[in-house]
């Protein structure tokens, strides 16, 4: 049994990109999967969520890097969405997911107040690429569709990156330079393939961009998400281990088992 009593400062991956992020006194959620195993749209799901929503209890955040797929979004995981006092999401994805989302553009910033009493929690939209960066965008510039990662930032608090599904170093980079120095990053990898989908190539991290970007970023705590539980998913926790250690970076990667908490700082 998962044991999700609320942490001072620390995040848990539930399967999936379902990560649970307890920050500042807050409780967050980024991209909510919680539907049983089994075909959705034009995926397929593994396994069936390991939590239900329920057991979560009062969240006071979720974040939704795109609203577009099921394996970022499925049907509980909406239904879980519309429910939360905050949503932040995409500027394309925020009119889907009622009237307490807000959609952001890359680098512009939502103040969160925090329960500890300790000011804002700052939560700012920073760049994501779905796909190769030389594949055809759409009219908007878009790979695949709009995805937004997410920087968490606060007075006394570690700076948190958690990626979305991107799959470009360019765009760490970017990040690298223009954000705060990140403490921890939670990283999408699997390198998620859909033949249909620009040749088959990775829409998400793989393995060893995972690593690059870890090295990029200088982050101290990585925890790696989305690599498991869809049939999409092309690369699992053996591959990412292998290619921390392969980059010299085993004592960054937090490979724990699904339900494990990891300390952010």
């Amino acid at each position: 049994m998962i044991d999700l009593a609320r942490r001072a400062c620390a995040a848990t991956v539930l399967g999936g990109p379902t990560t649970v992020i307890d920050l500042g006194g807050l409780r967050i959620v980024s991209d909510p999967t919680f539907d049983d195993a089994g075909p959705s749209g034009h995926l397929t799901k593994l396994t069936d969520s390991p939590v239900d929503a329920a057991e979560l209890g009062a969240v006071d955040v979720v974040l939704v890097s795109h609203d577009q797929h099921a394996d970022n979004l499925d049907v509980r995981g909406r239904a879980f969405t519309l429910e939360a006092p905050l949503v932040l999401t995409t500027e394309s994805s925020a009119p889907q997911l009622g009237g307490r989302a807000v959609g952001l553009k890359p680098w512009s910033s939502h103040a969160v107040p925090r329960p500890d009493g300790n000011g804002e929690l700052t939560v700012t939209a920073v760049p994501a690429v779905h796909g190769p960066e030389d594949a055809e965008r759409d009219a908007d510039g878009f790979v695949t569709c709009e995805v937004i990662g997410f920087l968490l930032a606060g007075e006394d608090l570690p700076t948190v990156y958690v990626s979305g599904d991107n799959a470009s170093i360019r765009v760490v980079a970017e990040i690298a330079k223009q954000g705060p120095r990140v403490d921890a990053a939670i990283l999408h990898a699997g390198a998620a393939r859909v033949p249909v989908r620009h040749g088959g190539r990775p829409l998400s991290l793989d393995s060893r961009r995972a690593a690059a970007a870890a090295a990029v970023l200088g982050a101290p705590v990585v925890l790696p998400a989305h690599y498991d539980g869809w049939a999409h998913f092309a690369e699992g926790r053996a591959e990412i281990e292998l290619a921390f250690e392969e980059a010299g970076l085993s004592g960054v990667l937090r490979s724990v088992p699904h339900g494990s908490w990891v300390a952010l700082r």
